[in-house]
């Protein structure tokens, strides 16, 4: 049977003209504004210090994409929404991810095509025929935390940490696949932690441990960078009741950091607030409204998981014919945080990391199907690079605009997602954006801003 290739598409006529649709438009991207996340990478010197943390075993005189090329055109792809491997069997003949990925002869070489990169990805730190390009872990980690101290002209008095974890799910037999109640699937639970909007770790994790399983070492390494940059700084840890354990918060204590971590409900903490949540129930029934009351007691668990009492605050809180108790944890000084000030305006501010780990889903953290533990990870590092691009544009480029809060997929698609004509000559690359876009100032604000 003959198979025919559709090179024209003709549509409903615009009164007497016919509307015929063709892809003859010539040499043309619908990512133009990724040139922004191209001057924002020269302002914070990412990727190239991202390549720097792979080790290269290839033969050069045979290598025609070099690692440098290969990890920016990954983390250019994903941050302007191309998420799996395939879609660079086509991106790699487009000559503008191929200037922002570095490619010396853009227009006229193409970048790599899904097998290599998939091949850069499935690295086994281990001596193989194919696979001989490998990542050294330590190495991104270190470069997180490194471009959070950068961004601080002079060291912070305070600064707070947030920890959480999400799911991944999985849908095949990855390595490491295991089934959480909780989330009921399969999945991996990876293990983030912020400052603010800064990323300092993405940490891909098994589901089958307790949610703070490795946090203590994870925030240890954290806070050690941190202090030899900046030995004064006052660190708060600020997490929910998956937290609250003994070895993550004996170690706070013995190394001067403070916590802020909730508390799971109990029936004993429950009969200790029995007044105050009379006390609740009573302005409840007489205003109509939601009533809280604040206790501030002195607590240790009675199976002994906890070495010593800790500061324990509560919230009696009613709402119609409901109890809303809730209980956080800390070694915060009461004088300098009072009972109702430590859980309304410190703990409940913990919310906002729900966005920050919702945007790595926007940048397709979630892909983590290839078959090892180890080669998920360099994905979710991936991931978290796209982040940390998009979230410097947002910093730096985007302060003072109405995208400056914006979420990166709000960037993505209405500042990055930008239609042009992209023309390559011997002296210049010219890159005809569409005239009716109608961010042009916002634009040409980033524009300004990332190049001070």
């Amino acid at each position: 049977m003959t198979e025919c290739t559709q090179s024209s598409f003709g549509f409903e006529a615009h009164g007497s003209r016919e509307v015929v649709a063709r892809f003859d438009g010539g040499t043309m991207s619908s990512d133009a504004g990724g040139l922004l996340l191209r001057q924002t990478d020269r302002r914070l010197n990412l990727l190239p210090r991202l390549a720097g943390c792979f080790q290269d075993g290839r033969d050069a005189r045979y290598t025609k994409h070099q690692v440098a090329e290969m990890v920016a055109q990954r983390v250019y792809g994903l941050a302007l929404g191309y998420e799996d491997l395939s879609d660079h069997d086509e991106l790699r003949k487009d000559p503008l991810l191929g200037v922002l990925s570095g490619k010396k002869r853009a227009g006229e070489e193409d970048l790599a095509g899904k097998s290599t990169l998939n091949r850069l990805e499935l690295s086994t730190n281990t001596a193989d025929r194919y696979k001989k390009i490998h990542y050294r872990q330590e190495a991104i980690d270190e470069l997180l935390t490194q471009v959070f101290v950068e961004a601080r002209e002079t060291a912070p008095e305070e600064i707070v940490l947030d920890l959480d974890v999400t799911d991944l799910p999985l849908h095949g037999h990855q390595e490491g696949r295991f089934f959480h109640g909780y989330y009921d699937s399969y999945c991996y639970l990876p293990l983030y932690i912020f400052c603010g909007e800064h990323l300092l770790c993405a940490r891909l994790r098994t589901a089958d441990q307790d949610a703070a399983a490795g946090s203590k070492d994870e925030v240890e390494r954290v806070v050690a960078r941190i202090r030899k940059a900046w030995p004064e700084v006052k660190i708060i840890l600020r997490a929910d009741s998956g937290f609250c354990r003994e070895e993550l918060m004996k170690w706070c204590e013995e190394n001067g950091v403070h916590y802020v971590f909730g508390f799971a409900r109990n029936d004993r903490l429950r009969r200790i607030i029995a007044t105050e949540m009379a006390e609740a129930a009573r302005q409840q029934q007489r205003t109509g409204k939601p009533a809280r009351v604040f206790a501030e007691i002195s607590y240790r668990t009675t199976k002994g998981s906890w070495s010593r009492p800790r500061r324990t605050v509560a919230k009696a809180e009613k709402i119609a014919d409901k109890e809303n108790p809730r209980y956080v944890v800390t070694n915060l000084n009461p004088k300098q945080w009072p009972a109702q000030q430590l859980y309304e305006q410190l703990y409940c501010a913990r919310g906002d990391m729900e966005n920050r780990i919702k945007e790595q889903l926007q940048l397709f953290a979630t892909r983590v199907s290839a078959e090892t533990l180890r080669a998920n990870q360099l994905r979710v590092y991936f991931s978290a690079m796209a982040y940390v691009l998009l979230h410097g544009l947002r910093r730096l480029g985007l302060r003072g605009t109405e995208l400056a809060r914006a979420q990166v997929q709000t960037i993505r698609l209405r500042l990055l997602k930008i239609g042009a004509r992209i023309r390559i000559t011997a002296r210049k690359v010219w890159v005809s954006m569409a005239s009716s876009y109608p961010l042009q100032a916002v634009f040409a604000r980033a524009w300004s801003q990332l190049r001070c």
